[in-house]
Order: structure tokens, then sequence, then C-alpha cells
């Protein structure tokens, strides 16, 4: 229902749009007519301010560092997994300068499906069984602050880079088997954003495929007496993110 609402008020714009749409015609040399190039939205960069909406899916992990205990006894072996994100937000461009300025300001507040798994191998006891995986599943709540460059228009596309910050709060972690899942994180964190996108300008509104890397800038570990938090030292975010944006 959400998204059906931030359509239908996306559409009434987009369509005065598409009613001022130039085209252009191409001929061979003979006068013969070859094609017909549509400009959509012509108007896109007149408005200083655009809003939309995003969709995402991610695959996220730990980067982990190992404690002084681990490397001197060595209990156990840890390795990080890649694991599976959703997450859907909404945009906010707000143009830096005139309407031929390449700087974009972006804010795009949205919610994060994460989880999150370390493997931990008791040293000497290859058996499967013995694989303990510790998992941090978490929604949270993210607040981009970026900075979008954006080329030339080039009839109906153009390429960007994008890169900022972006702080976030963990709004509820969920462990399925407390007893099993021990290992626990921080409930806020910051990473560095940056990444590349297309923008490509459709009658009605404008889509953006988008690739981003995230790092985490902070030590997320929740240290407990336990062998999965003795054996860490530090654990941060890493993530690679496919969004897809929507804007009018």
């Amino acid at each position: 229902m959400l998204l059906l609402g931030v359509l239908a008020l996306l559409l009434p714009t987009a369509a005065m749009a598409q009613r001022k749409a130039q085209s252009r015609a191409n001929r061979g040399k003979n006068g013969t007519l070859k094609s017909i190039t549509v400009n959509n939205l012509p108007g896109y960069d007149d408005r200083w301010f655009h809003p939309g909406m995003y969709i995402s899916g991610s695959a996220s992990r730990f980067v982990i560092e190992q404690s002084s205990s681990y490397i001197s006894n060595q209990y156990v072996t840890a390795n990080s997994i890649y694991s599976p994100s959703l997450g859907v937000g909404f945009i906010g461009d707000a143009r830096i300068g005139g309407p031929r300025s390449p700087f974009i300001f972006r804010f795009a507040p949205g919610v994060n499906f994460l989880t999150r798994k370390v493997e931990f191998t008791p040293r000497n006891y290859p058996v499967p069984d013995s694989v303990v995986t510790q998992e941090v599943t978490s929604t949270v709540v993210q607040f981009p602050l970026l900075i979008k460059y954006q080329s030339d228009r080039r009839r109906n596309s153009r390429m960007y880079m994008i890169a900022g910050i972006s702080p976030s709060l963990t709004a509820s972690n969920r462990r399925s088997d407390p007893l099993r899942n021990q290992l626990q994180a921080l409930g806020s964190d910051l990473t560095l954003e940056y990444g590349v996108g297309l923008d490509l300008f459709y009658p009605l509104f404008k889509l953006a495929p988008e690739i981003r890397f995230s790092h985490g800038l902070k030590n997320l570990l929740v240290g407990h007496n336990d062998v999965f938090s003795n054996s860490l030292q530090s654990i941060s975010t890493n993530s690679v993110t496919l969004y897809i944006n929507i804007q009018n």
C-alpha cells in the first residue's frame, strides 16, 4: 500500500513531463527517416528537488579481527560469511548550485533487514557437526548523507558517482536461539559509502540502478565471557548493495 501511495504521488508530475517530451528525427543521406529519438522528461534538471524511493538487495558480513586470546590459545577458528539482506526507503535529492550543476545532495533514509554470520570451528575438529554458527539478525534504520556527481545527460541516460557516510540505529536484534547465538553487536554504526550508478530517463519516471560499497567505521563487538567473544578483538560491517532507485 505504501508503494502504491508513493507511485500515486509521482504519476501526476511525471505525466505533465511526458506531455513536454521532445523528439528528434534521424534521417539517412537520402532524407529517409531512420529513427526517432524522444527525450524523456526534458525539464527534469530544471527542478532543484526530486523525491523518490528505492529497494535494495545486498550481501553483508562482519569483518572480524582475532584477539590475542585467539592467537595464543587458538581454541577455535572463525570465518565470516556473506549473507543476503533486503532494504527499502525514500530518496530526497537536492541540487547544489544551478540547473547545470553536476552535484546533488542525497538524503535517503530507509530500513534494512540484515543477517550476519560468523562460523566458529573447534581447532583439530574438522567434523561438520562441530561447526557453530553465530548469527546476528537485525532491523536497522539508516540515514545516508551522500553527494552525487553526475555526468552530462546523453539523450535518456547518464552515469554518476556517489559517496558519503551513513549513520544507523538498530531497531531490533533477533536471536532465534539465545543459548546458542551468544555473539552480540552494538546498536549503532557509522559506515563509509561509495558507488556508481546509471540514470535512465523514461516517459513517466527516472530509473537508476546503482551499486554501492559500504565499510563500517566502528567496532561493534559486545564483549562477553564466552569462547566466541573472547576469540575476537573487533567486528565491523562490510556490504555490497544493489539499489533500484525510482524518482520523478
